[in-house]
């Protein structure tokens, strides 16, 4: 037996993808997922965002047997710069074809071309996160989805919040102001993505099929002296109970350029008439409005892994950003699957920028850049990666340095999905 190398696959190679095949493939992956149908309008959408430049299928004879993809991101990391980052997507092997190296072929190939298009970065969500590990990704962000009791919790809002004007809109007609809503806030948080033209129009699908009993998406800015200054786009789901009214609100998105900008934007859907209960998913993990609640206990808080980080290029990608303390360390990197990543960089910076060389020094620290990946946006601390065994200390102190270093006072988060 013939042991198939990683980036064979039995002969089954990726090859980038042809935009007349784009139906198959986007078809193949569906399959993978569960083979249920999007609604027209979606499907559409996504063809639109599809790079066909950085897509890749393999193919047995006709047959499309897997897909991944990548769009040309733009990430904030700590110290507020927007760099460039590929958004590995659509990655689907097809049942008939698992354990072949179908995958790894895949993620070898792509890779290498976020390598050679020189992006330091690739980031991904993962269906099962297992899987991409060994790929070299760490999970780098977390988010923290809430079910709030709105009949038993109140809201206490900061100063100002009074002084925030409400008014509802059709989503589409204040999709501008409430884009350059969310362009400000990009380089305040790390993790958050630069909108790429046509990735505007996500925060408004609202296939009718998918709302589930709940109603058409609604739209609400606050405004201050004119201005906009937040938005929340929700939808509300009606109920009746044997008490009454026991509807429940669904927060799709909530920005504020201020606290009390997003309290009263909070405060606003905690009140909506005829609810008592407020779902939201996927939101930053240190978000105010848990500080403000009556009873977090009734907020039924869950965190989970969301973005994951994997560094292409280790030098470029840890000079991209600063560094909360002054540092000067030298890590020993292993990376089995980017080998040109292996091996020791020094790394020295501050709150205003940082370089990372080759050296041949003495190394600090020794871990893989999966950990690396984990720990870039400050959303994992090295420190626990370090009581977890991941990461290896050989001078004494560089742990406590590298994790001050490393740290965010503003918790990484993914704004939307991909």
């Amino acid at each position: 037996m013939v042991k198939e190398s990683a980036g064979d696959a039995g002969g089954l190679r990726p090859r980038p993808l042809r935009q007349d095949e784009w139906d198959i493939w986007y078809d193949t992956l569906l399959r993978a997922f569960g083979g249920i149908p999007e609604a027209a309008e979606e499907r559409e959408l996504y063809r639109s965002l599809t790079e066909v430049e950085h897509s890749l299928g393999v193919w047995d004879g006709d047959a499309c047997v897997g897909t991944a993809g990548a769009f040309s991101f733009r990430m904030a990391v700590p110290g507020g710069s927007v760099v460039p980052a590929a958004g590995v997507t659509m990655v689907g092997v097809a049942a008939t074809h698992r354990r072949r190296g179908v995958l790894t072929s895949m993620m070898r190939r792509q890779l290498d071309d976020v390598r050679a298009s020189g992006r330091s970065l690739a980031v991904l969500t993962a269906s099962e996160p297992a899987i991409y590990g060994r790929f070299g990704y760490g999970v780098g962000t977390f988010a923290a989805s809430a079910e709030i009791d709105t009949s038993r919790v109140r809201l206490s809002v900061p100063p100002g919040t009074d002084d925030v004007r409400l008014r509802y809109a059709v989503p589409a007609d204040v999709l501008d102001a409430c884009e350059a809503v969310y362009a400000a806030k990009v380089p305040r948080r790390p993790g958050m993505l630069a909108r790429q033209p046509g990735w505007e129009r996500v925060g408004l699908l609202d296939p009718e099929g998918e709302r589930g009993g709940a109603s058409p998406l609604q739209c609400v800015v606050a405004e201050r002296d004119g201005a906009v200054v937040g938005f929340a786009r929700y939808a509300v789901q009606p109920e009746w109970g044997h008490g009454g009214p026991d509807g429940i609100v669904r927060v799709r998105d909530l920005y504020g350029l201020d606290p009390a900008a997003e309290a009263a934007l909070w405060r606003f859907l905690f009140d909506l008439d005829l609810t008592s209960k407020v779902v939201t998913r996927a939101r930053p993990v240190d978000e105010a409005w848990q500080y403000q609640v009556s009873d977090v206990r009734r907020c039924g808080l869950r965190v989970k892994d969301a973005l994951h980080i994997r560094l292409v290029d280790v030098g470029a990608a840890l000079e991209a950003r600063t560094y909360q303390a002054p540092v000067d360390v030298v890590l020993e990197v292993e990376d089995a699957f980017c080998p040109w990543n292996g091996g020791r960089w020094r790394l020295s910076g501050d709150g205003k920028g940082a370089s990372c060389e080759r050296t041949t020094d003495a190394a600090d620290l020794s871990l893989s850049v999966r950990e690396l990946g984990s720990a870039y946006l400050g959303g994992v601390g090295l420190r626990a990666l370090g009581e977890a065994g991941r990461v290896r200390e050989l001078r004494q102190g560089a742990l406590e340095e590298a994790a001050s270093a490393f740290a965010s006072t503003v918790a990484p988060w993914l704004p939307h999905g991909f």
